[in-house]
């Protein structure tokens, strides 16, 4: 699931009240699953100058990019703090760490051979969905559309429950996001 879908479904489902920490931590816990990604990327991109086909065809599925992907995309390591903040009844870290399960529950099924291992450190495995979120040759012509509404009825949502001004602009700002990552997946990026 493309980034901007995943921060206004978790905003969404873990940010109320919509104001204040609950709100910014519900954001910021759908964002960290994915944020080793945009870190490694972009420095790999735009400070080291590697070409993007060798820092996705290669990088990404590089060992040292794996692990790191292991520990913030891991249902264990996600579940043991979302328990810890269920014990401390700290709302603020159970709307972070909720969103990020979520984040993780809605990336299984939608990585077709670009999977993380969800279940480390317990094991390494990756489950290879048969439907994925961008590759068209793996359905995303009918998953995109079916993500772009999500990420429209969670902003619908969230515009609904009269959040402060900072948080209709995130929202309005990512739906455009979501709407410009779905267009192009479905109609300029080729899977070669």
């Amino acid at each position: 699931m493309n980034t901007p879908a995943h921060l206004l479904i978790g905003a969404a489902a873990f940010g109320r009240p919509a104001h204040g920490r609950i709100l910014l931590a519900a954001f910021a816990g759908a964002a960290l699953p994915d944020l080793s990604l945009y870190v490694m990327a972009g420095v790999a991109l735009f400070a080291l100058n590697i070409p993007p086909s060798r820092v996705f065809n290669e990088l990404y599925f590089s060992d040292a990019w794996q692990t790191v992907f292991a520990i913030d995309n891991s249902f264990i390591v996600w579940g043991l703090l979302l328990g810890l903040a269920l014990w401390r009844a700290s709302p603020w870290a159970i709307a972070l760490t909720g969103s990020a399960i979520l984040h993780l529950c809605l990336d299984l099924p939608l990585h077709h051979d670009d999977g993380r291992p969800h279940f480390w450190p317990l094991t390494s495995w990756v489950f290879e969905s048969p439907v994925s979120y961008w590759d068209r040759t793996q359905g995303a012509m009918w998953v995109a559309p079916l993500e772009a509404a999500l990420a429209l009825g969670a902003g619908i949502i969230l515009w609904l429950r009269k959040p402060p001004v900072w948080a209709v602009v995130a929202t309005t700002a990512l739906l455009f996001a979501e709407f410009w990552v779905v267009r192009q997946w479905l109609f300029f990026f080729v899977n070669s």
